[in-house]
C-alpha cells in the first residue's frame, strides 16, 4: 500500500499506550498491516509496531529471514500480531543488542526473557498462540514495548552499552538504522 514514516524517539505518541482493536476483518486494518509490512520492509526491520507509524493501535508485525540490521539471526516467521499478551517462560534472561527503527543508527544490549508464551489474534481475528525463545521472543518482546509505550533504551541497564552502531561495532557490516 504505502511506506509511512517512522516516528522517532522523542515523539511524544510513541510513549502512549495503545488501544485495543476492536474490530477485525476491516478496510481499515487490512489496510494499516500493509502499509506496516511496505515500510518494515522497505527499512529492513525485523518488526514493526502501528505507533511506530502513528498509529495507536495494538498492532505489530514481525518476520525476519535474512537481515543485514541482525545478520547472525535465527529465522522469525512472519506473523501479524493483535492485542498481544506476553508470558515469560521462566525466569532465564539473556542480554542482546538491539536496534529500533524509531531509534535510528544507534544499537543497545537490552535485557529479555529467553523463552516466551505470546498470546492474541490475527488480522482475522484467529487466535495465535506460540512458545517461542532466543531472537523470535526477542522481537516479540521489543515490538509489544511499543504498545505499552517503552523504547528499548529504557530498558538499557548500563548505558555505557548504548550508542551509534558504527562506534560500538566498528569495521563490521552491520547495517546502520
Amino acid at each position: 500500500m504505502a511506506i509511512k514514516p517512522v516516528l522517532r524517539m522523542g515523539d511524544s505518541r510513541l510513549l502512549e499506550p495503545s488501544r485495543l482493536v476492536k474490530k477485525f476483518r476491516t478496510p481499515e486494518l487490512k489496510e494499516l498491516i500493509a502499509d506496516m509490512r511496505d515500510t518494515m520492509t522497505s527499512l529492513q526491520g525485523a518488526g514493526l509496531a502501528a505507533p511506530q507509524i502513528g498509529i495507536n493501535l495494538q498492532v505489530v508485525i514481525f518476520g525476519v529471514e535474512a537481515n543485514t540490521r541482525y545478520p547472525d539471526a535465527e529465522a522469525v516467521p512472519f506473523t501479524i500480531l493483535i492485542n498481544p499478551k506476553l508470558t515469560p517462560i521462566g525466569d532465564k534472561i539473556d542480554e542482546g543488542w538491539e536496534g529500533c527503527l524509531s531509534v535510528p543508527g544507534m544499537r543497545g544490549l537490552v535485557p529479555r526473557f529467553v523463552n516466551l508464551r505470546y498470546q492474541g489474534f490475527d488480522e482475522r481475528g484467529k487466535k495465535i498462540d506460540r512458545k517461542v525463545s532466543n531472537f523470535h521472543a526477542r522481537v516479540v518482546q521489543h515490538e509489544c514495548d511499543h504498545l505499552a509505550g517503552i523504547l528499548y533504551p529504557m530498558r538499557i541497564r548500563d548505558m555505557r552499552n548504548f550508542g551509534f552502531t558504527a562506534e560500538l561495532f566498528p569495521g563490521e557490516d552491520i547495517a546502520d538504522d
